[in-house]
């Protein structure tokens, strides 16, 4: 009966144009990885440069490790990446949606 279930919805969710739910389970997972004071900061910075661990960590008042830990989910969800120039690793935005969701927040919330 599942199996007759599974292709009634990926029926409807196609001819209704609607986002499959395997991909908003992703969306979701991501978007809770940004719903983050500090992470957000991160993001905004990022936005207009590349940072190292200590400039990030210093400009959210957060120790390293936890600066660390914050890049870390957002690379794993594919915001970030981090590039090695000898002993320093440099951070920046590789997802191009970021901008406009950090547009939104500000329209609506700064």
């Amino acid at each position: 009966m599942s199996i007759y279930l599974d292709i009634f919805t990926s029926v409807l969710t196609e001819c209704h144009g609607l986002i499959s739910l395997g991909k908003l389970t992703k969306s979701a997972e991501c978007l809770r990885v940004l719903a983050h004071p500090h992470r957000l900061r991160i993001v905004e910075m990022l936005l207009s440069d590349r940072y190292t661990v200590g400039e990030l960590a210093n400009a959210c008042g957060i120790p390293s490790h936890m600066a660390s830990e914050h890049l870390r989910l957002m690379k794993h969800c594919g915001f970030l990446e981090a590039k090695k120039e000898g002993r320093k690793a440099y951070y920046s935005i590789v997802e191009p949606h970021l901008g406009s969701i950090m547009d939104c927040i500000r329209a609506r919330f700064a």
